[in-house]
């Protein structure tokens, strides 16, 4: 599978700009020969933006804008989205196929800090799919940093994890060594779409990167927009890890 990995500034609330730039990266992608284009956290409308609730749509109101773009460009897409339902407001992953069908939708389950939880509501189950004959879950960020949901998708056969983010400093570290580690350890590969720039008091890593189960990293952003395309390639057998089969509770 060639999976495209897109890592832009933040839009900050301007949902149509955001909606122009997904546009033009996610033709790109295609053009380029991609599967599947995925986008960071919260890019419609903004992570870092005083309401996020100003700019949310329902699942199907996202689905109205977002599955045309998919069809048209003729490749599937994942990006993270404010999600309204009824009262509450949630920080959504989606993802739609090349035919603009919805796949999934995913609600960030361990939200991070005061600033997330006062204004979403967290989701409470997985979601896993398929993606062209792979088995793909979606997690959102803070998420991926938790073994225990890796390892639970593990079980469940997943073997691509998207994931949007909106990692900032100081955590160099997630991109560049939590995220192979979490792809190793539990056998799957990860990609994960990264803001950069600052926005407001944020200041956002970069360093997008896809990286496969005996992690390899395939493709990686530095600190500015990027745009990666790199083929997922099968792991090398003798680098996956066998704790998951090998592991002896002890007390």
């Amino acid at each position: 599978m060639r999976i495209a990995v897109v890592q832009d500034p933040s839009p900050a609330g301007a949902t149509e700009r955001a909606l122009a730039s997904l546009t033009s990266s996610l033709t790109a992608a295609a053009a380029r020969g991609a599967q599947v284009a995925l986008f960071p956290e919260l890019f419609l409308p903004g992570y870092n933006v005083a309401d996020p609730g100003v700019g949310a749509r329902t699942a199907d109101g996202w689905d109205d804008v977002l599955g045309p773009l998919a069809a048209k460009a003729g490749c599937a897409l994942a990006v993270g989205v404010a999600e309204r339902d009824g009262e509450a407001l949630y920080n959504t992953a989606m993802a739609w196929g090349a035919d603009g069908r919805r796949l999934a939708l995913y609600r960030k389950t361990q939200l991070y800090g005061a600033r997330e939880k006062h204004f979403f509501v967290p989701g409470d189950r997985l979601v896993t799919f398929d993606l062209d004959g792979t088995s793909t879950a979606l997690l959102i960020c803070y998420d991926v940093e938790f073994p225990q949901l890796l390892r639970t998708l593990a079980d469940r056969g997943v073997q691509l994890v998207l994931c949007p983010t909106a990692n900032m400093q100081p955590f160099t570290h997630v991109p560049s060594v939590t995220v192979p580690a979490q792809a190793v350890i539990h056998g799957v590969a990860i990609a994960y779409a990264n803001h950069c720039g600052s926005e407001g008091d944020l200041t956002y890593t970069g360093g997008s990167c896809l990286v496969s189960a005996d992690a390899t990293v395939l493709a990686q952003a530095g600190p500015g927009p990027a745009l990666l395309i790199a083929d997922l390639l099968p792991a090398d057998p003798a680098r996956l890890s066998t704790q998951g089969r090998d592991y002896r509770p002890v007390e």
